[in-house]
Parts: C-alpha cells; structure tokens; sequence
C-alpha cells in the first residue's frame, strides 16, 4: 500500500498575493463604460471563466508593465521559507486558481516557488491582452470556473492524502468545506462566510502562516 502523503492545496490570488491580478487590471487599464463582466456573472449570463478571460482582455502588452503587474500583486514575502518548511515536514503543496496559469505561474518562479499549478492556460497576444484557455486536458477541468477546485480536493482525499486547504473567496468555499476543520484556512470573504455560518477553520493573514500551523510551530487556535 502506497503510504499516506500530507498535501495543501492553495488558492492563489487573494491568498497567497494580497492583490489579485483581475482586479488590478480592473483599476488600472480598464475604460470604465466597459460592461461589468462581474456583474453579468453574478447574473448568470456568463461563466466565471468568461467574467476573468474578458477581464484579462485589457492587460498590457509591454514587458515592464506586465512586470510592474506580477510585482504589485505582493505575494508574501515568505512564500518561498514557508513553501520549503512545509516540505521538510512532509507537506507537498500544489496551487490551484480560476485564474491564469501564466501569471500564477511567472509569480510562484520570481519568488523561486516550484509546485504543482492547476489552472487555465494563458498567453499574451499583441491586441488581445492575456488570452486565457479552457483547460479541456485538466482531469479538474470545469466549463463554468476552468478548474473545479472541489474535484481536485477531493480526488486527493480519494487518494488516501491528509489534505489541508486554504482560500480566500466564494470559489473556496466547497472544497474547504471537505477538509477537517484542523487543516481549513481561510482569510477575507471566505473566513467571514465561515465565521457567519458557525463553521470552524484557522484564519491567516499571511499565507506563510499556514506552515507554522501545519508543521507544529505555531499555536494558532481555530475559528467559529
């Protein structure tokens, strides 16, 4: 039998980043009497993933701005200490996000991170901004969100894996939801629908403080 593996699986943006990259887009390069794509997902008449992509749309072209973007998503400072300590102790970490792999993926690399990513496929063309793609080869793959993040939590649970989980948004709700409440994290809009439901999680601030939690090295108490 192949031994139990211990793993935490991340949200990406607004959880290891303190600001997400649509929305530094949105602030930052887009007219405002463009629809508001948010708002016609919330109504139902597109998908997540068609909200983001049309947001993605309006990204610069130009290197040093893009560069100015990835770097002003302020990704914690520590990513790369915590992403190692949890190793050591025998935690893999694997990323997955609604968003784009091109940027999640250029972040984790500045930062000298190297773990797994699941999320759409993206890439930069002149006059089109950053062009996200369905995953259709992704075992997660969803037409509504690009990954389904509750597939793949609960295919590592499947597995037989200790899975730990943190997230920060209304996406990460039903995946945290099927971890132990010991090995649920959460921060922002998430923590607060947790806290209002009366569901028990640990709160962070900092993303590196999910290692001192899983490693034994901090006494953070859970939250209702």
């Amino acid at each position: 039998m192949r031994p139990r593996t211990s793993v935490l699986i991340s949200d990406f943006d607004g959880t290891i980043t303190d600001n997400e990259f649509y929305a530094l887009i949105t602030g930052r390069y887009m007219p405002r009497d463009v629809p508001d794509f948010f708002g016609g997902y919330q109504q139902g008449r597109i998908t997540h993933f068609e909200a983001l992509k049309s947001v993605f749309a309006y990204a610069p072209e130009k290197e040093e701005e893009l560069a100015r973007l990835l770097e002003d998503t302020k990704p914690d400072p520590q990513l790369a200490a915590a992403v190692a300590c949890l190793k050591t102790n025998g935690w893999d970490v694997v990323v997955t996000s609604a968003g784009c792999a091109w940027y999640i993926e250029r972040i984790l690399a500045t930062a000298g991170v190297d773990v797994a990513v699941h999320a759409s496929p993206g890439h930069i063309e002149k006059g089109q901004g950053l062009v996200m793609e369905l995953p259709y080869d992704s075992p997660f793959y969803s037409p509504q969100n690009g990954i389904d993040k509750e597939a793949l939590v609960r295919s590592m649970i499947e597995r037989g894996e200790r899975v730990a989980f943190a997230g920060d948004g209304p996406l990460d709700f039903a995946p945290a939801m099927l971890v132990e409440p010991g090995c649920r994290f959460a921060r922002r809009w998430l923590a607060c629908d947790l806290r209002r439901k009366g569901i028990p999680f640990h709160e962070f601030q900092r993303w590196s403080e999910i290692a001192g939690v899983l490693t034994g090295g901090s006494t953070k108490l859970s939250h209702t």
